[in-house]
């Protein structure tokens, strides 16, 4: 068995992962911050490493401003529905996920206006075009720093530089390279980044959330929700304060342990190294799709530039049958279709039928590339 579907959901977790999730159930269990006995105070304790953890991944200063929800989804609808009115005006790209497109359409139903900046057939982004695009009423900038399509790494302190210069806030969407790729809030300009904890942080799923930076006006950020928070209980307004404002209800404290465990792992993998062998596979796996007849492979084609995902099509096969195939005949589970990512699709030219993506992580081998390759390159050649 291969499993290349990393982009969706990394698999296997370290063993630490398992090790921490299992001790809070077993040893821990209480729900933290809302009582004063052994075990809560555990469980508090626990939920904050996470976050120290997380706020040192991404160069964040203050752990407090790491705040946790279900998934990146959470937190860039936090970003999204919570801080934007209508009137205001947006600028994205057409490289975005659905967890950002959905929003910002249904934003826009509501009176927000939207420029999404279109990109190359590669997915890479001009920053000229996004400085073009701003508006007297432009009030944020929103990127996905790397495509869960074809990889395209998009140039973040590039665009953090002018939303600087012109006084917008920066939303970064980094469920892709977060774990797998360097990204630092201070140094990139960023106010607010989505990460999701099952990608490559290599927590479980459930886990994830938003970095609110010092720049965002918390008294415009509305939470999403409201609720217990175990903070002011004697108040039945929604305390002011991070994270508890945006935090109501008991928090995912087992995941949050495993979210913690896996940032730890990779803080102390460090990120060049899974970085250099994530790009090592990638290469090679790039070099021998391009090299195959009858396989169209997408993107810029440059490991350095873009995540180990890679999309690809066989000459007159659709991407579901190539993927049945792979996975019933050489034990190769990946992602085909639109990888919910229509405005992707668009842009590189694979809409409506999407590709057959492969997504590597740090567990992957070189050895599993080459028979891979073996795979495609056998269905390639019985297609023709």
């Amino acid at each position: 068995m291969i499993y290349f579907d990393n982009a969706a959901t990394t698999w296997p977790k370290p063993a630490a992962v398992i090790d921490a999730t299992v001790h809070f159930l077993e040893e821990v269990g209480a729900n933290p911050g809302r009582a004063a006995h052994q075990r809560a105070v555990a469980s508090g304790r626990i939920v904050y490493e996470a976050r120290e953890a997380v706020a040192e991944l991404f160069g964040a200063p203050d752990p407090l401003r790491v705040v946790f929800g279900a998934n990146v989804t959470d937190g860039l609808n936090l970003a999204l529905r919570g801080y934007l009115r209508a009137g205001d005006h947006v600028v994205t790209t057409g490289m975005e996920h659905n967890s950002v497109m959905r929003p910002l359409r249904e934003l826009q139903h509501q009176g927000l206006e939207l420029t999404v900046v279109g990109c190359a057939q590669d997915g890479s982004l001009d920053v000229a075009d996004v400085e073009t695009a701003i508006r007297t009423n432009t009030v944020m900038i929103v990127l996905n720093h790397a495509s869960n399509v074809v990889g395209t790494i998009l140039p973040i302190g590039e665009v953090g530089r002018i939303a600087r210069e012109r006084d917008l806030l920066l939303l970064v969407d980094a469920a892709q390279t977060g774990g797998a790729y360097p990204v630092d809030v201070e140094r990139d300009g960023i106010d607010l980044l989505g990460f999701t904890g099952h990608k490559g942080l290599h927590g479980p799923m459930g886990t994830g959330g938003l970095i609110v930076g010092e720049r965002v006006e918390l008294d415009r950020l509305r939470p999403l929700r409201r609720g217990g928070t175990g903070s002011n209980s004697e108040l039945e307004e929604q305390p002011d304060f991070l994270p508890d404002k945006y935090e109501s209800g008991t928090t995912n404290a087992v995941g949050l342990a495993g979210l913690g465990a896996g940032v730890r792992w990779v803080l102390e993998q460090g990120i060049e190294g899974i970085r250099a062998h994530e790009v090592a596979m990638t290469r090679r796996l790039i070099d021998g799709l391009v090299a195959m007849d009858g396989v169209v492979v997408y993107g810029g084609l440059d490991a350095e530039r873009q995540t180990a995902t890679v999309s690809f099509d066989v000459v007159g096969m659709t991407p579901s049958e190539v993927g049945l195939r792979l996975d019933e005949e050489h034990g190769i589970m990946c992602r085909v279709g639109l990888h919910c990512s229509p405005a992707a699709h668009k842009t590189i030219g694979t809409f409506p039928d999407g590709t057959v993506r492969f997504g590597l992580s740090a567990f992957n081998t070189m050895d599993e590339v080459e028979s891979a390759l073996a795979a495609v390159g056998k269905i390639a050649e019985e297609s023709r």
